[in-house]
């Protein structure tokens, strides 16, 4: 199970990455596992400020559809096109080409909240 030590993470399966002041999210290798096949990603929160938790999107695999939590506030400012045509490569590279969304941080102390690496790993078991 890759769990990048460089990410932080949430009990809901995402992970995030900073860049000053601005978040690229996605979901966990372990998360892309137990959903299976990903077959679609669905994001229409583009240019919208979601608070903490607040639903940014949906994930569809053959078996289920789930919901996507914002890890911190922001506004989403980018959604991850490529994945529109090649939903894949959340299977394939969840912690690369298959980020999904970039957001501008409302509240960048609500970063320290989240999991870390070792804490997600346990998490997870």
């Amino acid at each position: 199970m890759n769990v990048p030590a460089e990410l932080k993470y949430t009990k809901d399966h995402e992970w995030i990455r900073v860049e000053g002041d601005v978040a690229t999210i996605g979901i966990t290798d372990f998360a892309q596992g137990e959903l299976g096949d990903i077959v679609y990603v669905e994001v229409e929160t583009e240019g919208e400020t979601l608070d903490q938790e607040e639903v940014f999107g949906t994930v569809e695999a053959v078996k289920t559809v789930s919901d996507l939590f914002m890890p911190v506030a922001g506004e989403v400012i980018e959604f991850n096109g490529e994945l529109e045509s090649n939903p894949e490569v959340v299977n394939s590279d969840p912690y690369g080409a298959g980020w999904m969304i970039k957001v501008k941080l409302s509240d960048s102390s609500q970063v320290n909240s989240l999991l870390s690496a070792d804490e997600y790993k346990d998490l997870i078991g």
